[in-house]
């Protein structure tokens, strides 16, 4: 038997993202339902993203470190918006949180991958970096990204250029969660984000359900910036996985039923 078999598991993650950690939790045996609390939009300024990647492409920068496939996505298509070639930026040398991200940047930008850190957290991957004492690195990220990154980074000696390069909002469709949560039809919740977490509360209610309800069900977060967002949210982070994919991810919660 599948190790998740009569197991109902929701998946939070964006209607174009949600099929990969879909197709892994249906492999085990559960029952998958979709209720997508993340959609992706430019931010509302897009001037300081150009103006940054107009000056990546004339060698301003030495590093362009990528944070999340949806960073990926959101470079690409304002290079694409601003005409501009990906391979504009081939100069630079490229660092991406994990492997999704990191095939994301081969597959959209056309860029090699220098650098994936071995745990994929924004303070491993800065540790990460070879020497960059002196070098000039372009850091896009949602505009809800706090600054632990950047502080990482400048405190290896780098200079560090954030900007803002997308921004998550609400989403809709899936199931009705309500529901499901009222009638006890819902056994984990997956989280692989701090904005998704914080979108599946404000979706929740504004669809009429309680938040309180989402106590009664394994919270199954993908590392612990989301674990800490769950948890400053009142709720409790069941399951974090110890391997930051989705992949890990789906291990925890396998691991977790297994008990």
């Amino acid at each position: 038997m599948n190790a998740l078999a009569g197991t109902v598991v929701i998946v939070t993650r964006a209607e174009h993202q949600a099929a990969a950690l879909e197709g892994m939790l249906q492999a085990e045996g559960a029952t998958v339902y979709r209720y997508p609390c993340l959609a992706i939009a430019p931010p509302d300024n897009t001037g300081p993203l150009d103006d940054a990647l107009r000056a990546a492409a004339t060698g301003h920068f030495d590093w362009l470190a990528l944070t999340s496939t949806n960073t990926v996505d959101a470079v690409a298509q304002r290079l694409a918006a601003l005409g501009m070639h990906a391979g504009t930026l081939a100069s630079l040398r490229v660092a991406a949180i994990g492997p999704s991200t990191a095939r994301a940047t081969e597959a959209s930008l056309g860029l090699r991958v220098e650098m994936v850190p071995e745990s994929f957290s924004a303070v491993e991957m800065a540790q990460s970096f070879p020497d960059i004492s002196g070098a000039r690195i372009l850091l896009p990220q949602s505009v809800l990204a706090d600054s632990e990154m950047t502080r990482a980074l400048a405190h290896r000696g780098a200079h560090v250029t954030a900007v803002a390069a997308y921004q998550p909002g609400m989403s809709r469709g899936g199931v009705d969660l309500p529901a499901l949560l009222a009638n006890g039809g819902v056994d984990a919740i997956t989280l692989t984000s701090g904005s998704t977490a914080h979108n599946l509360v404000r979706r929740l209610q504004s669809e009429g359900g309680d938040p309180r309800s989402l106590r009664a069900v394994c919270l199954a977060c993908i590392g612990p910036n989301t674990a800490q967002a769950v948890e400053s949210l009142g709720l409790i982070a069941t399951v974090t996985a110890s391997q930051h994919t989705l992949a890990g991810l789906t291990q925890a919660l396998v691991a977790y039923f297994a008990q």
